[in-house]
C-alpha cells in the first residue's frame, strides 16, 4: 500500500459554500445599512405627513431616520469638535436637527437621508476597492497538511489552519491543490501554475530548492515544501496589505480641500450666527429667522467639495484592480496622471524573463547532413532531462515544431559549461561556445576545424549570434559542431504598442534602463521603438538618471521588476512593478503592481488617471457653482428650505456618482483607446 505522504492523488475537499449575492455585500457595509434603515424610515414617514395623520404615527419614523442616517457622521463630527476641529458632518447634522426645531420634519429628514446615501455611495466604492485585491486572499487554502520530516522517511501529517503555520514548518501539497505558503520545495518534483502571482502563462517546473508561492496552483507530483514566510508575509498579503492602504489614504487634492474645509466651516458657522442674531435684534420674526440661518447653513455646507476628490479616485483603484493593475492608494492614482517621462527596465518588464531559441544555425555541409531540423532535434534530445532555462527553451523550440525528441542515455550535466547524452547511439553535447569542460564539447571544441566545417566558421557564427545580442550555445555530434542556437528573451507581448502609447501619453520618448550589455539593449531597443537606450546600469546609476531627470522638472515614471529595480522605483515619482518571482523588494517599494504582467496595462493606467483627475476638476466645478447659486439666492431673495435642501444634497449626489462612473468596465474599455 502506498504511502500517504507519496499519495499523488488530489485531497477530497469539502463543498465550496455558495457566494454571497450582490445584495448580500452591499447588507454587510454599515454605513448601507444605516442609509438603507435611513431611507426606508423616510419613506415611510413622507406619505403619511403628507395625508395629514395624526403625529404619532409619523413623528416616530421621522425619528428613527434622524437617528439611523445621523448618529455615525454626529459622532464623528463630536469628536472631531472634542479635537478643536469643526468636521462639516456635524455641521450638515446640526442643520437637519435646527430644521426639525422650526418643525420642518420633512426637510430635515430629506437633507439627513441624502447625505447617508452620499456617505454610503463613498463607503461602497472604497468596498470595490478592496474587493478587487483581497479576491487574491481566497487564492490560498484555508488549511495545509503539515508533516514531519523533510525526505523520503517522513512520516506523520495532520490538517492544520494555514494561520496556524510557522516558519520552518514542512506542508505536503498534492496534485491539483493551492500552495498555502511562500516556501522551497524540499522533496519532490512537478509543474506549478504561477499566472496568479507572476502572469506566467506556462506552468513552471519545481524541484528541491526552487521557490513556490502561497496561491500558486501544483499541477503534477506531490510536493514537500518547507514554510519560509507565515501567512502575513507571503506575496499575495503583501499585495493585498499595501493596497488595501488605498481606502486610508487621501490624495493632495483632498489634503487641500481639508485644509481649506476647516477655516470654510467655521466661516459658516459664523454667518450663519450673524444671520439669526442680527436679525432678530432688528426684530424679525423668530420662525423665519430661523428657517432663513438653517438654510444658509445647508447649502452653503462644502460636503459636495469634500466629496469631490475621493470617489473618482477611488473608483479608478477598483477598476485598475480587476484589470490586474494594483495601485497602491489614492495618492499614487492622482500622481500616474502627470507622469511626463517614463523609464522602463528591460529583462522582466519590456521581455518575459525567459529565454527561447530565436535562432537555428547550421554548420559545414548542412550540420552533417542533419539539416535545421537535425540539429534542434538532436539538441532538444541531449537536454530534455536539463532543468536549466535554456534546456527548456531548446525543447520546446523542437516540440513547437513537431520534431521527433528521442529518449537520451548517459545524460550529464554540468552547471554552468552544458551537458552531454548519448542520442540514437551518437555523442551528443550542447554548450557554451570555446569550452571543453573535461572534453564536454570534444576534441574539436568550438572553433577548431572538423570534417565539413570550414576553419574559423564556428567562431564566425558565434561571434555574428552574439553580435545580434544573443547568447551562442554550439551542438555538437560525435565531436563535430553541427550548429549553433541563439537563445534571446522573448520580447513581451504588446511591448512595442505600450511603449508608443507611453510616449504619445507623456510627449516625451521612453527611455530604456538596464544592467545588460549594450548590444542586448540595443537589440530589444530596436525591435520595440526605444531610442534612447542606458545600458550597463548598477542600481545607483538608475537613482542617478532619475533625479536628473526630476531636477530639471520631470515627473518621471519608472516600471521594472527586480531587486536592482527597487532604488529607482522609490526615487521616482512613480513606480510600477511587474509582479514576477524575485521581485519582492519591488513589489514593496513601487506604488503600483501590475499583476499578470500585461504591460499594455501600464499605458492604461495612466490614461485612467487622467480621466480620474478630469472628474475631480469637473466635480469641483459642479460643487462650487451649486455652491455659489444657492448662497446668492438663500442672501439675495428667499430661497424655501426644501429647494436648498434638494439643490446642495443634490449636488452631493451628483458628484459622488459622477466619480463612481469609472467604476464602469467602459472606463477601462475607454482608457484602453485613450492610450
Amino acid at each position: 500500500m502506498a504511502s500517504p505522504l507519496l499519495d499523488d492523488r488530489p485531497a477530497a475537499r469539502p463543498a465550496a459554500a455558495p457566494a454571497p449575492s450582490r445584495r448580500t455585500r452591499l447588507l454587510a457595509l454599515p454605513e448601507v445599512r444605516w442609509a438603507a434603515l435611513s431611507a426606508v424610515a423616510f419613506l415611510l414617514a413622507f406619505p403619511l405627513d403628507l395625508a395629514g395623520a395624526p403625529e404619532w404615527a409619523w413623528r416616530p419614523l421621522y425619528a428613527l431616520c434622524y437617528v439611523a442616517g445621523g448618529w455615525e457622521p454626529g459622532w464623528a463630527g463630536l469628536m472631531a469638535l472634542k479635537e478643536r476641529s469643526l468636521d462639516v458632518d456635524l455641521l450638515m447634522i446640526v442643520a437637519a436637527v435646527g430644521a426639525a426645531a422650526i418643525g420642518q420634519f420633512l426637510d430635515g429628514g430629506l437633507l439627513v437621508v441624502i447625505f447617508a446615501v452620499s456617505g454610503a455611495l463613498e463607503a461602497l466604492a472604497t468596498r470595490r476597492t478592496a474587493d478587487s485585491v483581497r479576491g487574491l486572499l481566497d487564492l490560498a487554502p484555508a488549511t495545509a497538511v503539515r508533516v514531519a520530516g523533510a525526505g523520503e522517511e517522513a512520516v506523520g501529517e495532520e490538517v492544520v489552519a494555514v494561520g496556524g503555520l510557522r516558519v520552518g514548518d514542512v506542508v505536503l501539497v498534492r496534485p491539483g491543490e493551492r500552495l498555502p505558503a511562500d516556501g522551497t520545495v524540499v522533496h519532490g518534483a512537478g509543474e506549478v501554475d504561477q499566472a496568479t502571482i507572476t502572469g506566467e502563462p506556462l506552468p513552471v517546473r519545481k524541484a528541491p530548492g526552487d521557490e513556490v508561492f502561497a496561491g500558486t496552483l501544483n499541477g503534477t507530483g506531490a510536493l514537500r515544501v518547507r514554510v519560509d514566510k507565515d501567512a502575513a508575509g507571503s506575496v499575495i498579503a503583501r499585495i493585498v496589505e499595501m493596497v488595501e492602504e488605498a481606502s486610508g489614504t487621501k490624495a493632495p487634492t483632498q489634503l487641500f480641500i481639508e485644509k481649506v474645509e476647516q477655516r470654510y466651516s467655521v466661516g459658516v458657522v459664523v454667518a450663519t450666527l450673524a444671520l439669526f442674531f442680527v436679525p432678530l435684534a432688528l426684530g424679525a420674526d423668530f420662525g423665519s429667522t430661523l428657517l432663513r440661518a438653517m438654510t444658509f447653513m445647508i447649502v452653503a455646507s462644502p460636503c459636495a467639495v469634500v466629496l469631490a476628490t475621493m470617489p473618482p479616485l477611488l473608483s479608478a483603484i477598483a477598476n485598475a484592480g480587476r484589470h490586474g493593475v494594483l495601485v497602491k492608494s489614492a495618492v499614487v492614482m492622482e500622481r500616474l496622471g502627470g507622469v511626463t517621462r517614463v523609464a522602463l527596465d528591460k529583462t522582466g518588464t519590456l521581455t518575459e524573463g525567459a529565454p527561447r531559441v530565436a535562432e537555428v544555425r547550421v554548420l559545414g555541409a548542412a550540420g552533417g547532413g542533419l539539416g535545421e531540423g537535425g540539429v534542434l532535434a538532436a539538441a532538444a534530445a541531449a537536454e530534455y532531462p536539463s532543468e536549466h532555462p535554456v534546456a527548456r527553451a531548446v525543447v520546446a523550440l523542437a516540440e513547437e515544431r513537431g520534431l521527433r525528441i528521442d529518449p537520451a542515455e548517459d545524460f550529464t550535466s554540468e552547471p554552468g559549461w552544458g551537458v552531454r547524452a548519448v542520442v540514437g547511439g551518437r555523442d551528443v553535447r550542447v554548450g557554451r561556445p570555446g569550452v571543453r569542460a573535461g572534453g564536454l564539447l570534444g576534441g574539436a571544441g568550438a572553433g577548431a576545424a572538423a570534417p565539413g566545417v570550414a576553419e574559423g566558421e564556428v567562431a564566425d557564427v558565434v561571434d555574428a549570434v552574439e553580435g545580434a545580442g544573443r547568447t551562442a550555445v554550439v551542438v555538437s555530434v560525435d565531436g563535430v559542431p553541427v550548429g549553433v542556437l541563439g537563445v534571446a528573451d522573448r520580447v513581451r507581448a504588446g511591448a512595442g504598442e505600450a511603449v508608443l502609447a507611453l510616449g504619445r501619453l507623456t510627449g516625451s520618448a521612453p527611455v530604456l534602463l538596464t544592467g545588460d550589455n549594450a548590444r542586448a539593449a540595443g537589440r530589444l531597443a530596436g525591435e520595440v521603438g526605444i531610442t534612447d537606450v542606458r545600458a550597463g546600469l548598477l542600481p545607483q546609476d538608475k537613482v542617478a538618471a532619475v533625479r536628473e531627470w526630476a531636477a530639471a522638472g520631470e515627473k518621471v515614471l519608472v516600471v521594472g521588476d527586480g531587486v536592482n529595480d527597487a532604488p529607482a522605483l522609490a526615487a521616482a515619482h512613480s513606480g510600477i512593478a511587474m509582479g514576477r518571482a524575485g521581485s519582492d523588494l519591488a513589489l514593496e517599494t513601487a506604488d503600483a503592481v501590475v499583476v499578470r504582467d500585461e504591460l499594455a496595462t501600464v499605458p492604461a493606467v495612466v490614461a485612467l488617471s487622467r480621466r480620474a483627475r478630469r472628474l475631480v476638476v469637473q466635480n469641483l466645478v459642479i460643487a462650487s457653482v451649486c455652491i455659489g447659486v444657492l448662497v446668492v439666492w438663500d442672501l439675495a431673495g428667499h430661497l424655501p428650505l426644501p429647494l436648498g435642501v434638494a439643490g446642495h444634497e443634490g449636488s452631493t449626489v451628483l458628484v459622488g456618482l459622477n466619480g463612481l462612473r469609472l467604476l464602469r468596465e467602459s472606463a477601462w474599455r475607454r482608457a484602453v483607446r485613450d492610450a
